[in-house]
């Protein structure tokens, strides 16, 4: 039975399920057990997320994002096992241009936009970076150059994984509408969705070679989290704080570098990357788990009318160039 202590704050947090402690524990259990079984697909266990998030809640919720960080880090790598240098080298040629040009439009286009709605500039800023590189990794590692609050934080977090479950499962459909090419949707994933478990879960359903070009330019693009950190501190004027690298991209590069010439790493690789797809699997189920009522909410109408737009004008942007430009 519910004491009225548990009551009150089973109705604050907004679920629409009210179960006690333990049973919210054996339905999260359970549903971890399905990720991890071959049934539930990348985009399906975000649906299962969502689910869990708005009527029974995450019993775990203070380790999620250490626990969805280290997921997405180690699926990652685990995913340059199935790779190969030279193609990914391809790859990543093609994307660079891309690159240079999404960044560098989309944080001055999300600039404009914050002045123009009158959004608190670190919250315009850190939703335009996260829009711009790579989610919600852009977003950990810049909020604490900037100085930026907890509210801040978590308005700009929730917008882009908003989007990103939303990208999840329209970005394939459109790609298949549009007959586009396994190197084209590689490429259109890895500019314009933000977070590298949406554009990998996006870019798998699509195809290996899809999901070959979108890692290997997702990752690419996650290497200017270094030089905009390094940006920020100039336009925040804060120089005392530490840039975070993403060291894991230098793990997945030995991976593919592994794989491509060592014969007794490729006799593995396939036990190796069918982990990594399962861990995947399961950081966007405990991304979604972690997308409560609260959080939604949180967001507001201007800071997501931003984040709409620039993701709106960069996916636009985006699939005319890997159309007509590629």
């Amino acid at each position: 039975m519910y004491t009225q202590n548990q009551q009150l704050t089973h109705k604050a947090s907004g679920l629409l399920l009210n179960v006690n402690e333990n049973t919210r524990k054996a339905i999260f259990i359970i549903c971890i057990a399905l990720c991890l079984t071959p049934f539930i697909s990348p985009a399906i266990a975000l649906l299962m997320g969502l689910i869990i998030a708005q009527f029974t809640g995450h019993p775990y919720l203070h380790l999620n994002h250490k626990a969805t960080h280290l997921l997405l880090q180690f699926s990652v790598v685990g995913l340059g096992f199935g790779m190969n240098v030279h193609t990914a080298m391809q790859a990543g040629k093609e994307g660079v241009l891309f690159t240079i040009v999404s960044i560098t439009g989309t944080l001055v286009f999300g600039y404009l936009m914050g002045k123009w709605l009158n959004i608190e500039k670190k919250t315009s800023y850190l939703i335009s970076a996260g829009t711009a590189i790579c989610g919600g990794s852009a977003i950990a590692a810049i909020s604490p150059v900037i100085k930026a609050e907890e509210k801040q934080i978590s308005v700009a977090l929730g917008c882009v994984f908003i989007l990103n479950s939303i990208a999840l499962f329209i970005f394939p459909v459109i790609g298949h509408h549009l007959n586009l090419s396994q190197t084209q949707f590689g490429l259109w994933c890895a500019i314009a969705i933000h977070d590298t478990s949406s554009v990998v879960g996006a870019a798998s359903k699509y195809g290996a070679h899809a999901l070959e070009v979108a890692t290997t330019v997702k990752l690419a693009r996650a290497l200017w989290i270094v030089p905009v950190s390094f940006m920020s501190t100039f336009i925040f004027k804060n120089k005392s704080k530490k840039i975070s690298i993403p060291y894991f991209i230098g793990l997945f590069i030995l991976a593919m570098v592994a794989n491509t010439y060592l014969p007794v790493v490729k006799m593995i690789s396939p036990y190796m990357v069918a982990i990594a797809k399962t861990g995947l699997t399961l950081t966007l189920f405990l991304i979604g788990a972690g997308l409560s009522r609260t959080i939604l909410l949180s967001v507001g109408v201007k800071p997501l009318l931003q984040g709409v737009a620039l993701w709106v004008v960069i996916s636009v942007t985006a699939l005319y160039a890997v159309m007509h430009l590629a």
